[in-house]
């Protein structure tokens, strides 16, 4: 199954439209195709960013796991000095207080040699850390799917808009029609009153779907990282492209590249680990040792060299039944996780028939509907016609205008939906979204970045300053109200 990334031929498009027609856009709109909006929110969205973190922090983990098998070395100094508060008698020398001043020094040097504890808990951060590989490349498929989801909206509400537009002329012509026919005395009164009801209802729905656009551009906005308020030019339309791929293909697919699912199985490996911490319990840890320690009664205590080595075993001999306890949880738990994985299995399953599914009851509206606004255009034409000879009713008139706005937004819709399904049906099957020429930065670049964002927005919304403020002022009026619950509590 081929799902390599297309070149991007809708940007260049765009590009040449911009280089040989200057007017194509107005002045402060930016043109936008969906693979710009994709990179775009790829480089700037914070799913992105905090799916990277999460992963620098589950190998950081994983690192002290895996490091907590080597060596140990530990330095210790102790200085202090002592004697009795009286003088007592000493044999041999007589009345003193024995004061002592005493410096010691310890390098000492530990190994493990077997500690089942250590081993299971390097698995779990092994399987904790492979997940956030995984979460990462999910970060930008899911991604994709919400400026996907974005962008359509945003390409429907422009057609919904235009199909209102369409509505208002339309609409206002035939006003005008209506108004000279009457002006003369071939209609009724009823019919100007009727036509004009019937365009400013037009003319309203056209107010929400101008809302809608604005409400869809600024979402898009919001995704892509740039100014909510920048006005938007796609230089794309909602299209139909046929997808030549069966449903069980799409599911197999899924089976083999689903991240979510895969995140699933290593939950199952985190709690096999889990049970073998529990397990632990039972078995005994064995550590090797080195110290070499020097102790003086003058500073810094590098006399009297003593070494020494060792082996320690320590273990378990009787806990009250505490590890048979741990150890049962964690079974219940791996049980658990295998169910968890066994029913993400058939999760996975139904979300790709959903979304093919829906695909495919989309795909064969778009030809039905399609066919459907001709024969509305017609219908309108003919009713048109007949109303201006005199044989049809404003009516009439009316109520094909009405079929052809139904007919032409349920054209629209399919559309909408058949896109949106592809989408979903892409994120269903887990089919990867990051850029081959994705630019990955460094942790210091991202640091700084994060940085320089997060300052900002705390400039922008000057958000100490409000806090504090906003702490005192309820802080004040949690007192004030203490006070009059006191003061009404002594009255009576």
């Amino acid at each position: 199954m081929k799902m390599k990334k297309t070149a991007r031929t809708a940007l260049l498009g765009a590009l040449f439209t911009v280089l040989l027609v200057p007017g194509a856009f107005a002045q402060g709109t930016l043109p936008i195709d969906l693979q710009t909006a994709i990179d775009k929110a790829f480089a700037s969205h914070a799913d992105i960013k905090k799916a990277e973190y999460s992963l620098d922090a589950a190998r950081a983990d994983y690192n002290a796991a895996r490091e907590s098998f080597g060596p140990k070395v530990t330095f210790s100094h102790n200085t202090s000095r002592g004697g009795y508060w009286d003088e007592q008698f000493i044999p041999g020398s007589g009345y003193s207080k024995n004061l002592r001043t005493a410096h010691s020094n310890t390098f000492s040097l530990s190994v493990p040699i077997f500690n089942a504890g250590l081993n299971a808990a390097e698995k779990q951060a092994k399987a904790r850390y492979q997940s956030g590989v995984l979460g990462e490349e999910l970060a930008f498929i899911r991604l994709k799917q919400t400026v996907s989801t974005a962008y359509y909206t945003l390409l429907a509400t422009i057609d919904a808009q235009k199909v209102c537009e369409q509505s208002v002329t339309t609409l206002q012509d035939h006003l005008k029609n209506v108004q000279a026919q009457y002006d003369v005395g071939v209609v009724a009164k009823v019919d100007l009153l009727r036509s004009e009801v019937e365009l400013t209802s037009a003319q309203q729905d056209l107010l929400k779907a101008e809302n809608q656009h604005s409400i869809a551009e600024a979402r898009l906005n919001n995704i892509m990282g740039i100014a909510q308020d920048t006005k938007l030019a796609p230089v794309e339309e909602l299209g139909y492209k046929t997808y030549a791929e069966t449903l069980p293909r799409c599911i197999d697919y899924a089976m083999l590249h689903r991240l979510d699912l895969q995140q699933s199985r290593l939950q199952v490996k985190a709690a096999e680990a889990a049970l073998n911490g529990a397990k632990a319990g039972w078995t005994p840890t064995v550590s090797g040792s080195l110290s070499n320690s020097w102790s003086d009664d003058r500073w810094p205590g590098d006399e009297g060299s003593n070494w020494g080595a060792g082996v320690g075993v320590n273990m378990n001999v009787f806990d009250s039944g505490v590890t048979k306890s741990n150890v049962a949880r964690a079974k219940a738990n791996l049980m658990a996780a295998k169910e968890t994985y066994r029913q993400d299995t058939d999760n996975v399953e139904l979300d790709v028939r959903n979304c093919y599914n829906t695909l495919r009851e989309a795909e064969k509206r778009i030809s039905t509907t399609q066919v459907a606004v001709a024969k509305a255009e017609e219908d309108y034409h003919i009713a048109q016609v007949r109303y201006e000879a005199g044989v049809g009713t404003n009516t009439d008139v009316l109520d094909a205008q009405v079929a052809l706005n139904r007919a032409r937004n349920n054209f629209n819709s399919s559309l909408y939906d058949y896109n949106l399904a592809k989408t979903a049906l892409d994120t269903a099957m887990g089919i990867e979204a990051r850029p081959d020429d994705y630019r990955y930065l460094t942790y210091g670049e991202r640091y700084k970045a994060t940085k320089a964002v997060y300052n900002a927005a705390v400039e922008a919304t000057d958000s100490d300053k409000t806090l504090k403020e906003t702490v005192k002022a309820l802080e004040k009026a949690r007192s004030e109200r203490r006070k009059a619950a006191s003061a009404a509590k002594k009255k009576a």
